[in-house]
């Protein structure tokens, strides 16, 4: 996949110059992203376009309130960030920023090299300013104090009051929000009174908390004891450490009225952590909606050149506040107040809705993968994707059919997964597989990781330790600059399994494209397996028990995220189980007495078990044993697959009552179809003797493989039970 590609089509079809780096996935990105997706044309020409965003989603802050009452599900609240750059052409970079080096142009990343950029836009929020008060959870950045309250709420059933330091309406609609969630909250002031704007809103705020039962503590001294900081946000302090001009209270970054950053023509700043020095404005989600279009105009204008002045901003003085109390009334009916400026009107059920109708407009303007899948499936609409990854490789049977002919032969040689070269002097073997696809992700760093996993694991079947490895990197066409991050960001991933390995890069080959090619890997690994360590696929001695290491599902996971059906949590919890390194089940399973081995790939399940056996050998399979990844089941029962997938299905063939795979119970056709879909850096499938098998699978479990199970066993007359794996 080329970086930066995605559905929307560029303008400029010529090779990209530029690499525009949007930092922060905050509500002014959101919208950008949003414009490029609806209109295309309006992305800047020739650029490459990457968002960088700790998290695959960004909450909304307005439903933050109805979220912490229990009103709204997190799903409702999260702008769904892969899936908008994927619609928007623009590629999306996992990684959490940890600085920024404006003289050498490169944003700094944890655990990854520093990226380069042509021009660089800020939208990374903020947090609680710290304060010198005694420690508590500070309320922003939001998921942390999400995860606390959800502990909070489980970890009693009779909970003690719970203090919020903070006087300003976030404050206030946070300690309304946890009433209405059962919560007893009360707010502890520095100063005599809440900090809402107006005598006005005060009164009203005031009225409405104490009718909530909501006390207020006044002139409360710096050292008193609070569970929650709700006391104004700072930007990240990464900010000024990297030399940015900053405002001294709030740290955030310091922008003319086009939002560039003073002194620095090719930074951006928007949203929360930045403040336009000539026209000020507080933090707000009213500001950040109204600098997005701006923003759009000037970076376009920016990157294009051809000498255009750049559009300054003149952002309203007043923003409209709507305060919600979340239903923490006695009719647990929701009512809202309405500020603006001086004016406060309220609290009335009819601004509550109108608030409601406002923010969910809003969330409805980005795609939504469960949205999407509620909407009637269109004929021809949900067809086998054009897949990447592993999914990508040819089917079984022309593979086959070539082999034979080569071979000269009826049948084709037994597959292995990797081939031995050299007998070396101490009785062990020296190993050699190739493996590679077109990228799976568009993250060239991800993407290089997950390929150089999905090839050590062919090593790893065989009882290999990798030793070293070569690469072939296809780039994309496009400036010199843009290759050599393209490259540079590939060669760390694959440094990245490699390093703690202790195996080497030796070295490679590259090549650019044609024809619109996007960004390609192939890896030639190496191995030594020690003496009396290399494991074949089969065949397989009869009553050997079969272990699966990790669930299956990342095809068809991956085929319904390039539909926009896949929910972001289902993809974060597949790419966070693909990128786990098995080499240590090696040897844990080499100290059970492993009696053969094969990694599950773009065969599936079932199609790479049909190698271990011999053609008159039998297997008892627990099909409903096998664990599936979080939403495979769900997109399987709605008839998506993998493009793959058909092909694969002739394995199905081999669950006939006489065939070689006998099911130990009957299950579905998705649990069917589970079977066949196409892996990438998929688990391990280990032969072990029976009499080991429970005792190999609890130290695989206890190794950091905690949903391995035991999936099968080779058939021997009389048939015998397969021993019982916990759940």
């Amino acid at each position: 996949m080329r970086p930066g590609s995605g559905r929307g089509a560029p303008r400029d079809r010529r090779p990209d110059q530029h690499l525009l780096v949007l930092a922060g996935g905050g509500h002014s990105h959101a919208l950008l992203l949003r414009r490029w997706m609806l209109q295309p044309r309006l992305k800047p020409a020739r650029t490459a376009v990457v968002l960088v965003n700790r998290r695959s989603t960004a909450l909304y802050s307005g439903l933050v309130p109805a979220l912490v009452a229990g009103l709204v599900p997190e799903a409702d609240c999260a702008i769904d960030l892969r899936e908008l750059c994927r619609c928007a052409g623009v590629a999306f970079l996992q990684a959490e920023i940890t600085g920024l080096d404006p003289s050498a142009g490169t944003l700094l990343l944890q655990g990854r090299p520093p990226l380069r950029y042509s021009a660089l836009s800020l939208d990374v929020g903020a947090q609680t300013a710290p304060g010198a008060a005694a420690p508590a959870q500070p309320v922003k950045p939001l998921e942390p104090f999400l995860a606390w309250l959800q502990r909070r709420l489980e970890s009693q059933s009779s909970q003690p009051p719970l203090a919020i330091r903070g006087g300003g309406a976030a404050a206030v609609e946070l300690a309304l929000a946890l009433r209405a969630r059962g919560l007893r909250p009360r707010l502890l002031l520095r100063s005599r009174a809440l900090h809402l704007g107006s005598p006005a809103a005060q009164g009203r705020a005031e009225a409405l908390l104490a009718r909530r039962g909501i006390s207020v503590e006044r002139a409360v001294a710096p050292g008193a004891v609070a569970d929650l900081a709700c006391t104004g946000s700072v930007a990240p302090p990464w900010l000024a450490a990297s030399g940015l001009p900053v405002d001294g209270a709030t740290c955030r970054v310091l922008c003319e009225p086009t939002l560039q950053v003073q002194g620095h023509p090719q930074l951006f700043a928007s949203g929360d952590c930045a403040l336009v020095a000539s026209a000020p404005r507080p933090p707000s989600g009213v500001w950040a909606v109204r600098a997005a279009p701006l923003l759009a105009h000037n970076l376009r204008r920016q990157l294009e050149g051809r000498g255009r002045r750049l559009r300054p901003w003149r952002p309203q003085r007043l923003a409209l506040q709507l305060l919600g109390d979340g239903g923490s009334g006695t009719d647990g009916r929701p009512r809202a107040l309405a500020l603006y400026g001086p004016i406060c009107v309220g609290p009335s059920r009819w601004i509550w809705r109108w608030k409601q109708r406002i923010d969910r407009r809003f969330m409805a303007m980005f795609p939504s993968p469960a949205r999407a899948r509620r909407r009637p499936a269109l004929a021809g609409a949900e067809a086998p994707m054009a897949c990447r990854g592993c999914a990508a490789k040819l089917p079984a049977q022309p593979l086959e059919a070539a082999l034979r002919r080569l071979a000269g032969t009826a049948m084709a040689p037994p597959p292995q997964d990797a081939a031995p070269v050299l007998d070396l002097p101490d009785g062990g073997v020296l190993l050699q597989s190739v493996d590679g696809f077109p990228a799976l992700v568009a993250d060239p760093w991800l993407n290089a990781r997950l390929t150089t996993l999905h090839a050590c694991s062919d090593l790893w079947a065989s009882g290999a330790a990798v030793h070293s490895l070569q690469a072939v990197i296809t780039l994309p066409q496009a400036a010199p600059s843009l290759q050599e991050e393209w490259l540079l960001q590939s060669l760390a991933g694959v440094r990245s399994v490699l390093d703690p390995l202790g195996a080497a890069l030796l070295g490679g080959h590259s090549l650019e494209g044609r024809d619109g090619a996007g960004l390609g890997l192939s890896l030639s690994v190496n191995g030594m397996a020690p003496p009396g360590r290399q494991w074949g696929k089969g065949p397989l001695p009869e009553g050997a028990v079969l272990l699966l290491s990790r669930p299956i599902g990342s095809g068809v996971l991956f085929a319904a995220a390039q539909a926009g059906l896949a929910d972001a949590a289902w993809i974060d919890a597949a790419l966070e189980l693909m990128q786990g390194n098995q080499a240590p089940l090696v040897p844990l399973l080499a100290q059970h007495g492993c009696l053969a081995c094969t990694d599950v790939t773009g065969f599936g399940l079932l199609g790479h078990l049909g190698e271990m056996l011999a053609p008159d050998q039998a297997l008892e399979l627990d099909a409903a044993a096998v664990p599936a990844m979080a939403g495979a089941l769900a997109l399987l029962e709605r008839g998506l697959a993998s493009s793959l997938a058909p092909a694969n299905a002739r394995a199905l063939a081999a669950l006939a009552s006489v065939g070689a795979v006998q099911l130990r119970h009957p299950v579905d056709a998705a649990r069917q179809q589970l079977l066949i879909d196409p892996q990438t850096c998929g688990p391990l499938l280990a032969a072990l003797p029976a009499a080991g098998a429970e005792a190999a699978l609890a130290a695989v479990r206890a190794a950091g493989f905690p949903q391995a199970v035991l999936i099968g066993r080779v058939l021997s007359p009389p048939l015998s039970p397969l021993p019982a794996s916990p759940r």
